[in-house]
């Protein structure tokens, strides 16, 4: 193959894997989440959340009654999200974010938000299992 055949290629991929980079996909909220049967108080749902967004790197603070908000800041890249929750159920709803290509009329997102509100979901589960 001559250079100019190399770098044609060179070109192709590094565009195909720039554009795939900057993916945006539906936000995911997580609504009305169940907690365990064990759980019997909103203190321990609010203690799980705490010590599950804290393990991932979120900050969590109150944010009114049976309320909290999380913020992630990766880079130049930050998520805001709202986390309702009772003795019953939780929820974590998108907010607000900055660098991650929100789009508010198709309601999409960097792809990378999901994952960060996937795996505080996941952890959320794992600390009220563990109450």
């Amino acid at each position: 193959m001559n250079m100019k055949k190399y770098l044609t290629i060179f070109t192709a991929l590094f565009l195909a894997l720039g554009l795939s980079a900057c993916k945006t996909t539906p936000v995911q909220n997580f609504e009305s989440q169940p907690v365990p049967s064990n759980i019997k108080s909103a203190e321990q749902v609010q203690k799980a959340i705490k010590l599950a967004g804290s393990s991932l790197g979120w900050i969590i603070t109150d944010d009114g009654a049976n309320k909290m908000k999380g913020v992630i800041t990766l880079r130049s890249h930050q998520a805001e999200i709202s986390i309702p929750y009772t003795a019953k159920n939780y929820s974590i709803v998108y907010r607000s974010s900055s660098n991650l290509n929100y789009n508010e009329a198709d309601n999409s997102i960097h792809k990378n938000y999901n994952g960060w509100v996937q795996n505080l979901d996941r952890s959320i589960k794992a600390q009220l299992a563990a109450m």
